[in-house]
């Protein structure tokens, strides 16, 4: 394990109750993977000597600078089981019920809980206390003003937003590497050119929520202001990469941030039973390392990192999110480190409580074994694919590029078709 900085530049906000934030048994989403997360970290040493920050103790009033007074009631009553409007008009107007969001016991305070972690970590970097915060429990980017959406309730990223907005910071990143678009900060701040939201996701055409396209750049006075990364199933961690470095490090440098929030959902893996994507832990790690690394050039440091998808809950998640609070910490783990075997063999008991469409066998290190060594993008200059990538696998990726630069570049005053911009 590298350490790169000391353990006092850094926080992780946690508390059992996160998982109180429990669907249905068939649900995808299940809170078994922070437990895991966390249980995993401490085998490895991460947590060695730190102690967690609790998640702030709010009220409602902090959830309704972003959600509606309505949906906010709406929630409490169905999760106390006082809810006077019928189940189907509850999820016609809230989202409440579907399958994606179906009801549960005590759904408002424990989606509230989460938002305070995510705020906790806000407060912690806004007050200099610490450099980086991390919150595994956060992440709910498609939550929207009024509705429950794609298993988020409450918005914690846009929630911690606003809060910074209205504590001193005037330009806010918030960069989401999850497989799914991040809708629900977009919309909350396309108007707004104080926040620039970046997404890479699986392309539109071909998963939930449906928007994404490299087209959506903002609304009025903030056009630029929205940038998204359209790829295509199947894009490995070389070709992942290639796109992320050719468009990421461009619009922050011109942008700079004070802060920059990443949402890291590990949905994109190859064996995420939910999407198609084919990165590996490895390509996530190095993607948050590159997150850590912007953080350090744009922003002196502050960074928060929060959680988001991710439904391989045994195999997939609490590896990426251990190598995450490790990076946060500057606790690198490699990633041939073999995991304990005591570890292992708790998270296979557990597995045969979650349901088997998520409930793969642990795996015993913390690498894949993928490929990171991407090679950068080069221009539209029909570059050849480096051994191992096919030409058709490269184009497909570089029209990805070029789409978003083309779209959001010059409204930076870039030029989308110079690699040195």
């Amino acid at each position: 394990m590298t350490r790169t900085t000391s353990d006092e530049a850094a926080a992780v906000i946690w508390s059992e109750d996160f998982l109180s934030y429990k669907w249905a048994h068939t649900h995808p989403m299940n809170p078994v993977r922070l437990a895991l997360t966390m249980t995993l970290a401490q085998s490895l040493g991460v947590l060695d000597g730190v102690d967690s920050r609790a998640p702030l103790d709010i009220d409602d009033s902090a959830l309704t600078v972003v959600h509606s007074t309505d949906y906010v009631d709406a929630v409490r009553a169905v999760g106390s089981g006082t809810a006077s409007l019928s189940g189907p008009l509850l999820e016609r107007l809230f989202g409440l019920g579907d399958s994606d969001n179906p009801v549960f016991d005590g759904m408002h305070e424990a989606a509230r809980l989460l938002v305070g972690g995510t705020l906790a970590a806000a407060q912690a970097v806004a007050s200099g206390s610490v450099r980086r915060a991390v919150n595994i429990g956060g992440g709910m980017h498609h939550a929207m003003k009024a509705r429950a959406a794609g298993f988020c309730i409450y918005n914690d990223c846009a929630i911690a937003i606003r809060w910074l907005l209205e504590n001193g910071y005037d330009r806010i990143a918030y960069v989401d590497i999850d497989a799914h678009h991040g809708d629900g900060v977009q919309v909350e701040f396309a108007a707004d050119p104080r926040v620039l939201t970046v997404s890479l996701h699986q392309h539109p055409a071909t998963l939930w929520p449906g928007t994404g396209w490299p087209t959506e750049v903002g609304e009025g006075d903030a056009q630029g202001s929205a940038v998204n990364v359209a790829l295509m199933p199947d894009v490995t961690d070389r070709l992942w990469l290639r796109a992320f470095h050719a468009v990421v490090p461009s619009v922050l440098e011109e942008f700079r941030p004070q802060i920059l929030i990443s949402q890291c959902g590990v949905d994109s893996h190859r064996a995420d039973p939910l999407t198609d994507l084919a990165l590996t832990v490895d390509g996530q790690r190095a993607a948050m390392q590159a997150m850590r690394g912007f953080a350090d050039k744009y922003c002196d440091g502050r960074w928060i990192a929060v959680g988001g998808g991710g439904y391989g809950v045994v195999n997939v998640v609490p590896r990426s999110w251990a190598h995450l609070i490790g990076i946060v910490l500057g606790r690198d783990v490699d990633v041939d480190t073999t995991i304990d075997e005591s570890w292992c063999a708790t998270a296979e008991q557990i597995a045969e409580q979650v349901h088997s469409d998520y409930s793969q066998a642990p795996v015993t290190v913390m690498g894949d074994g993928g490929d990171v060594g991407y090679v950068s993008w080069d221009g539209d200059t029909g570059q050849d694919p480096p051994e191992g990538i096919s030409d058709s696998a490269q184009r497909q990726t570089d029209r990805a590029i070029l789409a978003t630069r083309r779209a959001v570049y010059p409204l930076h005053g870039l030029d989308p078709e110079d690699p040195r911009d």
